[in-house]
């Protein structure tokens, strides 16, 4: 069968995603599970009808990017230190929790050192997209549970990027400190930039110019890629560049305009991420990683739930916020389906670890959207009396 083109590959995602999603509607189902169905059956595993899955994986990373920047455009920078401060405490030792579990899952099913630690490394984080997209717009940006939420997220994208490094110096044998050294150093500089940036050049723009919506859409846009690409060039990522770019512009009386004119976009690249993230598994490993997958997910979907209620209680957060919060974050990431795609391509780990990460991921993202969906407040509630946004 011939490649699809690109406009007939977005023509079987989002017409599928339409079908598939108003069949999950009408059996009350998540839509995000409806994604990652619709990404199995259309791409190389199934009927194999879209091709260039690299290609969307790489078009739906932007989704994410955007995500961030919108979170950063309704967050203070006060807001921001403060919570980070808090959450420094759970990130340390849940993160160092959830490695040992994961290599310990690893060396029970006969993986390698090196493969075992790979999995810990993507065990110890949860999913950005998961968390937020399924947190009520108002709690996410007015409440206490959507600012710790923030908070432990944006720790794990820092030790996100430590294992990344780690990573990618690990073919040669050694980690590159320096380079750790380099990358983190260039966060202060990257924030007094964007902060500087913003004050002198955006805002006066804005200003002077706010009455043209399309160029305030483009200003925006070019700046949270720009800073994203910038953040990438010196070593950090494009995720924390886009972070960065929202919250410098958080101040801005136009920030919340922005928010707005943006989530449609929003929308479009994160049904590409939760397409490719099914498409790009292959159905014919099952067998061979299927018990350790269960075994893995199962122990991501009840421990990771119980280390955050317990921690989060050590600093005397409320019992239910806590729970909320455990399970909100009883997933892994999708830091951690990157982590497996650079371990395999630096040669540290196997197919089948490779496949054993993706699939506890897809795996636990399906499980734990229906515990949220079911039983907390949501946007996508099946329940009238949990649907908030």
């Amino acid at each position: 069968m011939p490649e699809a083109s690109l406009f007939q590959s977005f023509f079987l995602i989002f017409t599928g995603a339409a079908i598939v999603a108003s069949l999950a509607l009408w059996g009350r189902q998540p839509l995000l599970v409806a994604y990652i169905a619709l990404g199995c059956l259309l791409g190389p595993s199934g009927l194999a009808v879209i091709d260039n899955v690299n290609l969307m994986a790489e078009m739906s990373s932007i989704g994410i990017i955007f995500l961030l920047f919108l979170l950063g455009l309704d967050m203070q920078p006060k807001a921001l230190i403060a919570v980070l401060r808090k959450a420094t405490f759970v990130g340390v030792i849940s993160c160092g929790v959830f490695l040992a579990m994961g290599y310990g899952i690893g060396r029970l099913f006969g993986f390698t050192d090196t493969e075992s630690w790979v999995i810990g490394m993507a065990m110890m984080f949860s999913s950005t997209i998961i968390g937020i997209k399924l947190l009520p717009t108002t709690v996410l940006h007015h409440k206490h549970l959507g600012e710790m939420m923030v908070g432990l997220l944006l720790f794990q994208d820092f030790v996100a990027i430590t294992c990344l490094m780690i990573l990618l110096s690990g073919s040669t044998g050694s980690v590159d400190f320096a380079q750790l050294g380099t990358s983190f150093a260039a966060l202060p500089l990257l924030i007094g930039f964007a902060w500087a940036a913003v004050r002198y050049v955006l805002q006066p723009l804005l200003s002077k110019f706010d009455r043209f919506h399309e160029y305030v859409f483009l200003l925006a846009l070019g700046w949270c890629m720009g800073l994203a690409e910038l953040a990438e060039v010196v070593g950090l990522s494009r995720e924390i560049g886009a972070f960065i770019a929202g919250i410098t512009l958080a101040t801005s009386p136009i920030a919340q305009y922005i928010a707005i004119s943006l989530k449609p976009l929003r929308d479009f690249f994160l049904i590409l991420f939760f397409f490719s993230l099914g498409a790009q598994f292959h159905l014919d490993m099952v067998p061979e990683i299927a018990l350790p997958a269960v075994v893995a997910a199962i122990a991501v979907l009840t421990i990771k739930p119980v280390i955050f209620r317990y921690l989060l209680g050590q600093q005397s957060e409320r019992k239910i916020l806590a729970w909320d919060i455990g399970f909100r974050l009883g997933q892994i990431s999708e830091f951690s389906l990157l982590i497996a795609f650079l371990a395999v391509s630096q040669q540290l780990i196997g197919s089948k670890a490779s496949h054993l990460i993706q699939a506890t991921a897809i795996l636990t993202f399906l499980v734990s959207s229906y515990i949220v969906v079911l039983n907390f407040p949501n946007p996508i509630a099946i329940k009238d009396e949990l649907r908030r946004d």
